[in-house]
This record gives C-alpha cells, structure tokens and sequence, in this order.
C-alpha cells in the first residue's frame, strides 16, 4: 500500500523540481482514487472478487502496482505522470478489497481486530512513504519511488508463495451484474455503507493534506518532531494503533458504537486541530495524533460488518462495491480542501470542511443499531 501516497509524500519535491502547480500536485493523489474507483467498479460489476481465488488475484494486481508506480522514475511528464497513477490504483483495487475478504475467511469470532490489523497494515504501508522522504533528508524522491514499488513487488511474492484462503472461506458466485444491485438495495448494508462514507469524506482527505498543513503550521510556530515529513508519518501510523483498539473494541461493545464513538472523536480533532496552531508543539502533536489513531481506528468495522450482513455468496462484490463508492468520495474532499484553504486565508481552519463527514457517518451506525439486522453483527455485538 505505500504505493498509494507515494508521490503525495513527495509532492513539495515534485512541485520544485518538475516546475507542477499545487492543483497538478493534488491530482497526483487523486488519480490514483479515481483509478481505484475504477477498477473496484469494473471488478464489482462482474463480480471479480467472488469469481477468481483471492490470492491469484492479490498476487498480480500487486506486481502491476509495483511496475505503474515505478514508471513515475521514468519522469514521463504529468499526462504520463497521471496515467501511472491512474495504473496504479487501478491495481490496488485487486488488493485491498480482495484481502479484506480473504483475512474474513479465517477468522468468525474476533474478526474485527482481525480486519483492525490488516487496516492497521494498510495505514502502516500508507504512511511509510513520508518515514522514506524523512530519511532522504526531503532531497532524494527516487528513493521514496523506489522503495514503495520494492514494497508492493515483496507483497506479491508473500500472496503467490505463502499465502492461502482460510477454513470459512465463501461460495463462488457466478457473473451476474444484478448481484451489484441486490447489494444497494439491502437497507442495513445501505446504512453500514453511508456509515463509511461519511468516515472516508475524513479519512483520505487529511491523510492527503497533513503535511501542508504541517508545512504551514511549522511557519506559524513550533513543530512537533521538527519537521514536517516525520511528524504526518507519526500521525498517519498511529492509526495502527486505532485500528488494533478500534478491532478490539468492535468485538466487545459492537461495530455500531465503536463506529460512532471513533468518528466522535476523530470529528473534534478536526475542530481542535486549528485551535492548536501556533501553541505549544506537545498540544499540536497530541491532538493530531490523536486524530490518527481515532480517523481510521473505525474504517475495518465497516468492512467487517458488511462481511456479516451481506449474502456470503456476495460478500467480494458489497466489499468492493462500499469501497469504490467510499473512494469516489474522496476525490471530491481531496481536491476541495486545498480550495478551502485558500478561501480561509491558509491551512489553519481548512480541516472544518471535514466535520461534517464524520457526524452523518455516526448518525448513520447508530440508526443500523436499531434495526433487528444489526444481530449479525459481532456476534450479537452492536
């Protein structure tokens, strides 16, 4: 998954040395949701995640990643530059739907913190191009490049050698574009679905814009860690950690409160975030990093319950189905935040324009609690 920021990671580098414009940067990012979207659109559409074994299908999709990814050192100009980026969520479409399916087949009891941790590898792997670019010293962007394909190739080879599906694996389904539909029109998955769209107006929009906002606080007073690129990777990989509690919480209390309350917290950090602009470093770096771990510690939870409320024969299909539509949600936030910014006069407040994402993803588990459906979750956990 370090493909996926790559070039975010780098994007100040891009801007200096390829002479891009700060809309050009952004697009870097948001070509590879677009292209995510598509392919999880396409794969949903004929049912591809239920069709092909999980592990055939994880293991190319991540050598292509790998390859579009690497194609970025080939410095092929933005048109080239996005259409590798475009490949490249293209692939990533064949990996994270199908592994949060494969991880379901091994595990029934404890299977939130089991998908906790796997969203806790995907935040870890999301995170690591800033750790990369930190210890380039922010010069050498051919290493940050380079080692995220070198990460998705070493990914491939652990899914096509060692890797298989566990003991509760699902029936195959058969092609049928109905299917997809069968999906929308089931109200509980509905919820659990705008449940996590109102988490990813959030999640990938500030995963996308920290270290601007980190740039651009540093200039108004101190910085935590003392510098921008090391600070976003300890708030980005903290989420690990709120994925594990987010898992362990889900299997105790219930995917629905554990939801709410996650999106509850992760919503005033987004208000307290600007609040804390110019103060004292440890303040910034508490609360942001306390947004880190609350922002993504729900987002397996999601995929979770809707492993347990979906037809098993379909359960690939609503996976990718809730996370393309999720994903086509953030291309909207990601390029509207940078133009929120500059309508505030900077950074400080721009992570307002967020709030309201979280507050209609809570109220939405919360309405899912109510319904009888809801006993499939956890085991009888809400």
């Amino acid at each position: 998954m370090a493909c996926w920021f790559s070039t975010t990671a780098i994007g100040p580098d891009l801007v200096r040395v390829w002479g891009l414009t700060q809309g050009q940067s952004a697009w870097l990012t948001n070509a590879v949701q677009v292209g995510f979207v598509l392919g999880a659109l396409a794969a949903s559409a004929v049912n591809l995640p239920d069709i092909l074994p999980m592990t055939r299908l994880i293991t190319w999709a991540a050598a292509l990643a790998a390859l579009a990814n690497a194609a970025v050192l080939l410095q092929p100009g933005f048109p080239g530059l996005l259409l590798a980026r475009l490949a490249t969520g293209v692939a990533l479409a064949g990996v994270y739907p199908p592994a949060l399916k494969l991880m379901a087949t091994w595990f029934v009891t404890g299977r939130g913190l089991a998908m906790g941790l796997l969203v806790g590898a995907l935040t870890l792997g999301s995170a690591a191009p800033h750790l990369l670019r930190a210890l380039g010293g922010g010069l050498d962007w051919q290493l940050v490049v380079a080692g995220a394909s070198a990460g998705a190739l070493t990914s491939a080879l652990i899914f096509g050698l060692a890797v298989r599906e566990g003991p509760h694996g699902f029936a195959r389904a058969t092609f049928d574009p109905r299917q997809t539909w069968a999906v929308l029109r089931d109200r509980p998955l509905r919820l659990a679905s705008l449940g996590y769209f109102g988490h990813m107006w959030e999640l990938y929009a500030m995963w996308a814009w920290f270290l601007a906002f980190a740039l651009a606080a540093g200039q108004a007073g101190a910085l935590p860690f003392g510098d921008a690129s090391v600070l976003t990777f300890v708030v980005i990989a903290s989420g690990v950690l709120g994925c594990a509690l987010g898992g362990w919480l889900s299997d105790r209390i219930g995917r629905c409160w554990t939801t709410a309350g996650m999106m509850a917290v992760s919503g005033a950090c987004a208000v307290l975030i600007g609040l804390a602009w110019g103060g004292p470093a440890w303040v910034l770096a508490l609360i942001a990093v306390i947004w880190g771990i609350s922002i993504i510690g729900d987002s397996a939870q999601f995929s979770a319950a809707v492993s347990e409320l979906s037809d098993p024969r379909l359960v690939g299909t609503a996976l990718t189905l809730q996370l393309a539509l999720g994903f086509a949600l953030t291309v909207l936030a990601i390029w509207m935040l940078p133009h929120v910014a500059a309508l505030l006069g900077g950074w400080r407040w721009a992570f307002l324009a967020l709030v309201p994402g979280p507050i209609l993803g809570a109220w939405a588990m919360l309405r899912l609690r109510r319904l009888p459906q809801a006993a499939r979750l956890a085991g009888g956990r809400r």
